[in-house]
């Protein structure tokens, strides 16, 4: 990545963008159980279960659904999962965020797992929408969540990206070895700051970054003037 360039900012949303363990990830969780209560004929705790198993196994609780029980509508899924109302009624964006990201130049895409229209409507919920020129959001991916490979090519060929000119910012270290492998810069946000062999610059704030990103900039300009 040349220093006269600007990368392009690859954006991750829960947890990243606003604090979704705060209130979305709750009734998300629910939602979820709930649907799968009603479309499986489960009780509640085989449903959180198999919710929760399938997210660990596959990443995201839906395709874990596709592949085990094809007779679920995947777009009816996302949408009665993620019910929009309840969803904007109390939004946590993290500390200083329209500042932060006017900060950074280059482009900006949101990169998520949630569905379009949940991350459209918090992104415009917490202020920021005109900052992304794009939401890459599971349905674009064919259904393929991150930290897949085919999540990630399938974002590159629709924006028309080389992995050296991105940045990939994310809550979730797993997703960051795979921006790492296909050789993106990476920052990983969270709460204790310790590194990993994936991540280039580790974050206990958001608002940090803008920051951290010259100084990492600067530290690193030798390896492009040799």
């Amino acid at each position: 990545m040349h220093n006269s360039k600007h990368p392009v900012w690859l954006f991750d949303l829960d947890n990243t963008l606003h604090d979704a363990s705060r209130h979305a990830f709750p009734v998300i969780d629910a939602a979820m159980t709930r649907f799968l209560v009603e479309r499986l004929a489960l009780d509640d705790a085989a449903a959180t279960a198999l919710r929760v198993g399938y997210w660990q196994r596959y990443g995201a609780t839906l395709i874990g659904l596709l592949r085990h029980h094809p007779l679920i509508d995947p777009h009816e899924f996302l949408a009665l999962t993620h019910p929009l109302d309840i969803l904007l009624a109390s939004l946590h964006p993290m500390p200083g965020l329209q500042r932060t990201l006017a900060q950074l130049p280059g482009r900006k895409i949101l990169f998520t797992n949630g569905p379009q229209a949940y991350a459209e409507a918090i992104l415009r919920g917490i202020g920021v929408a005109s900052e992304f020129e794009a939401v890459h959001a599971i349905e674009h991916g064919g259904f393929s969540p991150k930290p897949h490979m085919r999540s990630f090519r399938h974002l590159l060929h629709a924006y028309q990206l080389q992995p050296a000119d991105c940045v990939m910012v994310e809550d979730t270290v797993a997703n960051l070895h795979t921006a790492r492998r296909l050789g993106m810069k990476t920052v990983w946000l969270r709460r204790h700051r310790s590194g990993h062999a994936s991540v280039d610059i580790v974050l206990r704030r958001l608002a940090e970054l803008p920051a951290r990103w010259r100084d990492w900039c600067a530290a690193h300009a030798h390896d492009h003037t040799s």
